[in-house]
């Protein structure tokens, strides 16, 4: 059953179209990983889904749990189940990570979501200030948990992260998108973009995707895609045996 459906979208940023007669679903229960160079309209997708406004969508639909969501607000899509990491989230002055929580879920438990990202300590300082890399990968990952998304987007989490913290961050990938469970039982989905695919190696993705020009060139099993890439490139993905 298809959590995520996009039929034929096309996208435009100020002059420049970056998707064009884009299509790809996402089964519930399914996690599903972004390769590409960069410029190719990847954070462009997931930042479209997620409903950031400063894109003009020219044509086509965004399907969510069988509703239309192509013209609904942020803060609408994200109450029906959508939620989103960063690449380059803001710091934000005045507003300790604990509160924010608090914010997102007045019901989760804070000190166990801090304690699962071994976040303790940052719980009571403002939301990304003065953080690493890593740090503000974990931070972003500490509110996912707080949110529980149903349909869960990653903008490169392993980008400028040590191995420590990558482990981290796919443990909490796969607790999020339910790989600890049957996949039976597995109502919940996600899309990650991921340049080298390091965090492959600590999450489960089902399924993976090269894209070219704003566009799906090449889909099928996450290992062999990315060991295509490093053979031969994105551009020797074009026409692989999976096509979408």
């Amino acid at each position: 059953m298809r959590l995520l459906e996009i039929v034929d979208l096309s996208v435009s940023i100020g002059n420049k179209q970056v998707l064009k007669n884009f299509n790809l679903n996402i089964g519930r229960g399914e996690t599903h990983a972004l390769f590409g160079p960069n410029g190719t309209g990847k954070t462009t997708l997931l930042n479209v889904i997620a409903g950031i406004p400063r894109y003009t969508v020219e044509g086509g639909s965004i399907i969510f749990k069988g509703k239309d969501i192509t013209h609904m607000s942020m803060d609408e899509r994200a109450r029906l189940g959508i939620g989103m990491a960063f690449q380059r989230p803001p710091a934000l002055r005045g507003l300790k990570l604990r509160d924010l929580i608090k914010i997102i879920n007045p019901a989760a438990d804070a000190a166990a979501i801090l304690r699962k990202m071994d976040f303790e300590t940052f719980g009571d300082r403002d939301v990304n200030r003065g953080f690493s890399g890593g740090e503000v990968k974990r931070s972003e990952m500490v509110q996912l948990l707080a949110q529980q998304p149903d349909f869960v987007m990653l903008d490169e989490p392993d980008s400028g992260v040590d191995l420590e913290n990558i482990k981290l961050i796919g443990e909490a990938i796969n607790s999020l998108t339910q790989k600890d469970q049957r996949p039976s039982l597995r109502t919940k989905s996600g899309v990650i973009i991921t340049h080298f695919g390091h965090i492959l190696e600590y999450m489960k993705a089902d399924r993976a995707h090269v894209m070219l020009n704003g566009s799906i060139v090449c889909s099928g099993n996450p290992g062999e895609i990315l060991e295509q890439i490093k053979r031969s490139g994105y551009e020797g993905s074009v026409g692989c045996q999976c096509p979408v």
